[in-house]
């Protein structure tokens, strides 16, 4: 778990689900230059992204893991893959209100159905060109940290 600009407690966290480090650090340094300072919480698979959510295991102390404003969630990740994760957050009372940003290299037909019939939010395919993913990660930043509004959950931790 990569923790950036945790100073910031207005901006409801980011939790990015990416196994790529190379992905990730290209979408940390765009993070970085935006006008929004995004608290950022990183895991590197879906187990440890579910973990995360649920708070078991090495996340059960919530003041490591909390409730993030967006999941922006890679499909294609060692052992419980992105498919599921989505699936299970959106069938979950608890969580199916934090939107999800499915960002991967899949443009496959029935990878894109799949997530929308299980409530993705928006679906976006990793460009290769390196400007056009700064743009689609300033999109994201843009339209999720400062045009709509999260519903961040303020939980009282013990």
């Amino acid at each position: 778990m990569t923790i950036l600009n945790s100073h910031v407690s207005q901006t409801p966290p980011l939790l990015i689900v990416e196994d790529s480090h190379e992905d990730f650090e290209a979408i940390q340094r765009f993070l970085g230059k935006s006008s929004v300072a995004i608290p950022v919480y990183r895991c590197v698979n879906g187990e440890q992204a579910l973990a995360f959510l649920y708070r078991t295991g090495i996340y059960s102390n919530g003041k490591d893991s909390p409730r993030p404003g967006l999941i922006v969630l890679d499909l294609n990740l060692p052992g419980t893959d992105g498919r599921e994760v989505l699936r299970q957050i959106k069938q979950d009372s608890n969580l199916k209100t934090i939107p999800v940003v499915v960002f991967t290299t899949s443009n496959n037909p029935k990878d894109v159905e799949d997530c929308y019939q299980y409530g993705v939010n928006k679906y976006i395919v990793k460009p290769i060109d390196f400007r056009q993913l700064k743009q689609n990660v300033q999109t994201i930043v843009d339209y999720w940290f400062e045009v709509t509004s999260l519903f961040h959950k303020q939980e009282k931790l013990p």
